[in-house]
């Protein structure tokens, strides 16, 4: 049995690639989700917003081939017209056309549809929702592992979670190595210090304007604004992020603040919008640890001490953040999931 902690992309598609090889597998995840930092929530009139991964590109081949396989379509991120651009704060934006750029893309869908795909191999036995893991022993070459609620065993046990988490949530008998303890607390967790809004809308104003719905900005509070219309044209939004110096103010006041910006921008249309989004990814516990620092993006992202195996080769390090290519996107993701299977079969 293996035994894999998170239900994020790197965990679903481990528990994907070893339910295929036909061995026995069970995920473990604290959320009451699925998806982990790939999160396309349904807002209202049903429209999703990505409040977490959202884009890929041509250069992303292991996520490429891995939509392939699923049948999974992808649609060019629409970027047609100009694009509002604020460069100080004391400044009104200013439309501006758009240079040329490496094309980004969306997947039909949703980055969820993604997530789905892998998950509808596994049964309810074989996803475990709501049970955060506490303790890890390596005991008779068997892993037992403790939860909130449970006790499992395990022949190899996945870590398909951000490096910080792992030494700050968990507790390992016997200890990690020092060296991967240190490395792992100065880690940089993707989207652990972003702010996610979204306005969805009866229909997209700004392409009626010829706009690409895209705003940037110096000042704030919002720094990148994107349409997030769906390929079929029939949801409408605009996505992006807010400086996250914000996550300190309340849901109502946050809404406030991008309500005024969006209006000084686009007009009275960007304040008629169906409902108000956010996810801020500083108060998610299974994302970002209380105590955590402040580090540099992508921080020992890719450090070499997650290619190794513990525990005689009973313990994987697997997450984005860990991955030697693409670190801390989901093509990262991708990668290293597909790595540890390799890697297990070797032990």
């Amino acid at each position: 049995m293996t035994i894999i902690i998170g239900a994020g992309l790197s965990g679903l598609l481990v528990a994907y690639r070893l339910k295929q090889a036909g061995k026995k597998v069970k995920i473990i995840e604290a959320r009451s989700r699925i998806g982990g930092r790939i999160h396309t929530l349904l807002s209202q009139g049903y429209t999703p917003v990505e409040m977490g991964a959202t884009w890929l590109w041509n250069t992303n081949k292991n996520l490429i081939r891995l939509l392939k396989e699923l049948n999974l379509s992808v649609f060019e991120q629409y970027m047609n017209g100009p694009a509002y651009v604020q460069y100080f704060s004391n400044s009104p934006a200013q439309p501006v056309d758009i240079p040329p750029q490496e094309v980004s893309y969306r997947i039909v869908g949703g980055t969820t549809a993604l997530i789905q795909k892998l998950a509808n191999v596994l049964t309810e036995e074989e996803l475990i929702l709501d049970e955060a893991v506490h303790s890890i022993d390596h005991k008779s070459d068997v892993l037992h592992i403790q939860t909130n609620t449970s006790s499992y065993l395990a022949e190899q046990v996945v870590l398909a979670l951000p490096p910080r988490l792992i030494t700050g949530n968990i507790h390992f008998e016997p200890g990690l190595p020092e060296e991967i303890i240190e490395i792992a607390q100065n880690t940089h967790t993707w989207m652990e210090d972003s702010i996610k809004v979204a306005l969805t809308y009866k229909e997209a104003f700004w392409r009626k304007r010829n706009l690409a719905g895209a705003v940037f900005s110096n000042s704030g509070p919002i720094n990148e604004f994107y349409d997030q219309t769906n390929t079929e044209e029939t949801t409408f939004a605009l996505c992006g992020f807010m400086n996250s110096a914000y996550k300190t103010l309340t849901k109502a006041e946050r809404e406030g603040k991008t309500r005024e910006q969006m209006t000084q921008v686009f007009g009275q249309e960007a304040a008629n919008y169906l409902s108000y989004e956010e996810t801020v990814w500083a108060n998610e516990i299974f994302t970002s640890p209380a105590s955590s620092s402040a580090l540099f993006p992508h921080q020992n992202n890719g450090n070499p001490v997650y290619q190794k195996a513990l525990f005689n080769g009973k313990l994987f390090f697997c997450s984005a953040e860990c991955s030697p290519q693409t670190p801390g996107y989901m093509d990262g993701a991708v990668y290293m999931a597909e790595d540890v299977v390799k890697r297990m079969n070797n032990f």
